[in-house]
């Protein structure tokens, strides 16, 4: 009887070590936890947030550009004349007047050398027809009588536009005179000097934009292969569309595409901080109520935009923006909507799974 006391007894009192135990270790976790939920309670950086996205960028060489005629081409003649007096004289007549269209071979000015007047040019060439008909003049004194008064004919060296007329009936002339300026306005193209340095970026064929109120589009035609030893410029060009709506001598702001990355992971360009101790740069990317450093590569920039390449990175990641600058790694955080002036609500499962 005395023996089952005893067991009695011991039992009951191992019980009540065992209770005391288990209050104990449950004691124990609650204030670990209580301490981990005080740590996560505890002061949070404020940030503001933004998303990544695909689109397609691009890196471009800006400039400013000049309006001119196209130049000759091994296809093409210029688009511009300037026509000369082919012989010292005197003005006779002046057949068009500024802005008035032309075709290839029209007459525009006639002149009387000092040997020769255009009446006794024209009548000898009609006298010496007759005659080379007749069988009584040879084809050479004919070809001569044409090319001498052809000489006191000027006409039109190509089909466009007269921008100016510089002489008028009585005006002395000679060889060196400029009489008229025809322009094609219809073969036109936009001229520009690179600076050498970004030069090397350029090719023909590259996109060209000439930008205004009507942007227009093209393509780059031409680039020297020399440099400027005045400027140390590149001279490139590209040709205008018909209708362009631009002038000759007008002054344009335009671009050149020279490189395109179509369907581009990017990131707003305020959440990609570069790292001061290499060429690496850093994206701060949402996971909970923490910011978690990832490096990540740049690539083109372009409207706030910039292309980057990174572990785990997707469409649709939060990384942070404002308040990204100097944010150490696993950082928490409170996010704060600009356009309510308050903080967000933390998201409840993570945005980007690494």
């Amino acid at each position: 009887m005395k023996s089952r006391t005893l067991i009695t007894g011991g039992i009951a009192a191992l019980g009540v070590a065992l209770g005391s135990y288990a209050l104990f270790r449950s004691h124990g976790a609650s204030s670990a936890a209580a301490e981990q939920s005080d740590a996560l309670q505890g002061p949070r950086i404020t940030v503001q947030v933004g998303e990544l996205r695909r689109m397609t960028l691009h890196r471009y060489v800006n400039g400013y550009g000049v309006v001119e005629p196209a130049p000759a081409t091994p296809q093409r003649p210029a688009a511009a004349a300037s026509v000369a007096a082919p012989v010292s004289g005197v003005v006779t007549q002046v057949a068009v007047a500024a802005g008035e269209r032309v075709k290839r071979g029209q007459l525009l000015v006639e002149l009387n050398s000092s040997t020769m007047t255009e009446r006794y040019a024209a009548q000898e060439v009609a006298r010496l027809k007759r005659l080379y008909a007749e069988h009584n003049a040879s084809l050479k004194a004919l070809q001569s009588a044409e090319a001498q008064r052809a000489l006191l004919r000027v006409t039109a060296p190509l089909s466009g536009t007269v921008v100016s007329v510089n002489v008028k009936p009585g005006t002395a002339v000679d060889a060196s005179t400029v009489l008229t300026e025809v322009i094609d306005v219809d073969r036109l193209v936009v001229r520009t000097d690179i600076p050498e340095a970004a030069a090397s970026q350029l090719a023909p064929g590259e996109p060209l934009q000439v930008l205004g109120a009507r942007p227009i589009s093209t393509t780059l035609a031409y680039v020297s292969p020399t440099v400027s030893a005045n400027d140390g410029t590149v001279m490139a060009w590209g040709s205008l569309p018909r209708n362009s709506g631009l002038r000759p001598g007008q002054y344009v702001h335009l671009r050149i595409v020279t490189a395109t990355e179509p369907d581009a992971l990017a990131a707003p360009t305020e959440s990609v901080i570069s790292n001061v101790v290499g060429s690496r740069s850093v994206l701060s990317i949402v996971r909970g109520s923490e910011a978690i450093r990832v490096p990540v590569e740049a690539g083109l920039r372009e409207h706030g935009w910039v292309a980057v390449t990174g572990q785990g990175l997707e469409a649709g990641t939060r990384v942070v923006t404002v308040g990204a600058y100097g944010l150490p790694d696993r950082t928490a955080i409170e996010i704060v909507d600009p356009s309510r002036g308050r903080a967000a609500p933390s998201p409840s499962m993570d945005v980007q799974k690494q």
